[in-house]
């Protein structure tokens, strides 16, 4: 039997919890609220964050790190994205020499713009053919109810990307593998950004044809940075790159997508993040991504143009006149 710990009891780490529980491994969730570990054991329910769901028996919970990573085969990874680097430096020396380490994160590190499995690497020790990257569009309430999805398993290693891929091929839930961490990474991190933008284009009232507009074009920004890093443009076609994309920046269901929506009903930041308790990570990110940009000198309108209104107070309505305003070129640039 597979034995996984899952750092995170938010969503996603929980939703993922129950898949590895589905396919027959044996899951111990770490949370940091002794409240909502008990809930978890005693009740099999994460009341906070899927209330609808009941966990397998195979699931339990703990507050002790050191507990929660004795003797498993995989450490999964399922925090936000921001607070990685001061969590791992803490559990670094826990982590069993030769377990899988999987990060479910999104993100780009503030300061560093370094992607979470470069933060992994470095404050861990872990080399790359044990670092593994899961993303794709999955949707965590979706998943928790059991509709069919799929998702990219990636890592350089082949073998123990399909070693982790065994884990969590549930009935319900499909993983192909990739060689390609860049990007895969960088097409989940990315992503948000561009849902905040379409949010934000939902919430002006504009249509399908603006939303399209900017999915696309943003795809476009994600690509070229993509390349500029070493990804496989391939990536960018596959569940990691358009297929995550689309469905962050339209369903009611992403959190990304809401807080664009918010925003673009006339919302300050610090309005929309006192009405939530879940992360956006794309409001985290954003400023970091662009830096990243920068570095490589990488164009990337839509995103400067989101971090101009998460950090300077830019008016969604300014982002648009200035997106349509700006200088025609040809589509493949």
């Amino acid at each position: 039997m597979t034995r996984v710990a899952v750092f995170g009891t938010g969503s996603w780490g929980t939703a993922f919890a129950a898949v590895l529980a589905d396919t027959g491994c044996q899951v111990r969730m770490w949370g940091r609220r002794a409240e909502l570990v008990e809930q978890i054991n005693q009740s099999h329910v994460n009341g906070d964050y899927l209330p609808d769901l009941v966990l397998p028996e195979a699931i339990s919970a703990t507050t002790d790190p050191q507990e929660a990573m004795d003797d498993v085969d995989i450490v999964v990874l399922a925090l936000p994205s921001q607070t990685l680097r001061a969590n791992l430096t803490q559990w670094a020396g826990l982590l069993p020499p030769r377990a899988a380490v999987v990060s479910l994160m999104k993100g780009v590190e503030l300061g560093t713009t370094m992607r979470m499995s470069e933060v992994i690497a470095e404050v861990a020790n872990v080399g790359p053919e044990r670092i593994v990257v899961v993303s794709g569009p999955n949707l965590a309430r979706e998943i928790a109810a059991k509709q069919p999805a799929a998702s990219v398993v990636a890592c350089v290693d082949e073998s123990m990307a399909e070693r982790v891929a065994m884990a969590c091929a549930a009935s319900y839930f499909r993983p192909y593998t990739n060689t390609d961490v860049v990007g895969t990474e960088l097409g989940g991190a990315v992503k948000n950004v561009i849902a905040l933008a379409v949010g934000m284009a939902e919430g002006m009232g504009m249509g399908d044809n603006t939303k399209s507009t900017i999915i696309t074009r943003g795809l476009a920004e994600t690509l070229r940075l993509g390349v500029a890093l070493g990804a496989d443009p391939a990536t960018f076609s596959g569940l990691a790159g358009v297929g995550d994309l689309i469905a962050t920046c339209m369903s009611p269901l992403s959190r990304n997508h809401i807080f664009g929506v918010n925003l673009g009903r006339g919302m300050t930041v610090a309005e929309v993040v006192s009405m939530t308790s879940q992360t956006a990570e794309g409001v985290k990110s954003c400023q970091s991504i662009l830096e990243l940009a920068q570095h490589h000198g990488i164009d990337v309108p839509i995103i400067e143009n989101v971090a101009a209104v998460v950090h300077e107070g830019r008016r969604p309505r300014r982002v648009a006149d200035m997106l349509m305003a700006r200088a025609r070129k040809t589509e493949k640039t």
